[in-house]
């Protein structure tokens, strides 16, 4: 493979990004600039130390994935990228210090970040003020494209909202009403964790739960207070390393016997993370690899798996989808102004060979927000020689059904006059 084709992923962001792309050869911005081109900057600001690092590494090496092959045929509007990644350290004030930064010094063209709702949110202030397109990859609290939406600001995952109304229904039809929470105290939890309540009280039920840092590690009092409530379901909201030990915990407590497990997300990571006895229970995948006759799914999955080792994960496709989407705007818009990429993105359509998945997957004009399926299903022990065959799929729910209407978000999007 031609050492150019990855043009702008720079040793210093793989250093950074503290994940490497398998075999594929680097060129240092300074190359890029030697042929006489200005490369499209773009800033990626994740947790890639703490509790969501995996996610974090993940979401990079999609990004760096899509760079690489885009580098290779021409990259945006003719002109090689340029990704640099920043750690934001899972830190709100560290990660509007390196938004500021990049914007400033680097002069990107966009930004993409974080995986902390908290964070996103927070660096949605900062580029709304400089004007700078942000893709959000994988941040869900409802704020971002709900009340304090942005006219800059698109969103990759889902909202919080979507997540829990998408298996809200199959928790209370398969085990009942009786729900015990272990939910994150910020940003993302506050907003999950409403969205289940509304739902689990809409059918008439009933819950307890705690609300617990990030940074948890023993949960052995709140698993004590959840086996005497005796839920009929424990939703466990956490995410990362602490979802990974409260799995492990719930399991060497035994209350898999005792109580059904499911919630919103226990994504690839953290299931490929815990022994297989901990892999259980009902739940969403924002974008699962096993599509089979999908058209470029399998191409995508392959790609990934040579370029990482690892199989392909929603977080992977969230990093893919964020580069394509800023070549999608900047070539619609023939621009790289970041108003003029926002008007161009509005229920713009992903090609097949983005969106990865099937039906219409679009950025909704009114907040911004992706309406790509959810996949809900069962999440279990590897089936079969794929170490990576730990979800089954029980249906796709459409975004648009998960969002319900933009009226009832509280997005009002207004658009600066130039």
């Amino acid at each position: 493979m031609d050492s150019r084709i990855i043009a702008g992923i720079g040793r210093r962001s793989l250093i950074k990004a503290g994940v490497a792309l398998g075999a594929l050869p680097l060129a240092a911005p300074a190359i890029i600039e030697a042929r006489g081109e200005t490369p499209v900057k773009i800033g990626m600001i994740d947790p890639l130390t703490g509790v969501y690092s995996a996610f974090a590494q993940s979401e990079v090496q999609g990004a760096q994935y899509a760079v690489a092959s885009l580098n290779k045929s021409g990259g945006i509007l003719g002109r090689q990228i340029e990704l640099l990644v920043e750690d934001s350290a899972n830190d709100v004030g560290t990660g509007v210090q390196k938004a500021r930064k990049l914007i400033d010094r680097d002069q990107v063209n966009a930004i993409f970040g974080d995986v902390n709702s908290a964070i996103a949110y927070a660096l949605s202030q900062v580029t709304n003020e400089k004007k700078v397109l942000q893709i959000v990859p994988g941040g869900h609290t409802d704020p971002i494209t709900g009340k304090d939406c942005k006219w800059n600001v698109f969103r990759i995952c889902n909202t919080t909202t979507m997540d829990a109304t998408a298996i809200s229904g199959t928790l209370l039809e398969k085990f009942g009403k009786r729900w015990f929470f272990i939910t994150p105290d910020y940003a993302y939890g506050h907003t999950l964790q409403a969205a289940f309540v509304k739902n689990l009280k809409a059918a008439g039920g009933e819950y307890e739960g705690d609300m617990l840092p990030l940074s948890t590690s023993d949960f052995s009092a709140t698993l004590i207070k959840a086996r005497a409530y005796k839920p009929q379901v424990l939703l466990n909201n956490m995410g990362g390393q602490a979802q990974i030990n409260c799995m492990k915990q719930f399991i060497q407590f035994g209350m898999n016997k005792e109580m059904a497990l499911g919630g919103a997300l226990f994504e690839l990571e953290s299931i490929l993370s815990v022994p297989p006895e901990a892999r259980s229970g009902w739940w969403d995948m924002e974008w699962w690899w096993d599509q089979p006759g999908v058209p470029h799914v399998a191409e995508f999955v392959a790609g990934i798996k040579a370029a990482t080792n690892k199989p392909a994960s929603a977080r992977h496709w969230f990093g893919f989808v964020a580069i394509h989407t800023v070549k999608i705007a900047a070539e619609k818009a023939k621009s790289l102004d970041a108003i003029k990429m926002a008007h161009a993105l509005e229920d713009e359509v992903l090609p097949p060979e983005v969106a990865l998945q099937p039906g219409k997957i679009a950025y909704r004009a009114g907040d911004h927000e992706l309406m790509a399926n959810i996949f809900t299903g069962e999440v279990h022990p590897a089936k079969g020689s794929n170490p990576a065959s730990v979800f089954t799929t029980a249906k796709l729910v459409p975004g648009e059904k998960a969002a319900g209407p933009v009226a009832d978000t509280g997005c009002h999007m207004t658009f600066p006059s130039a």
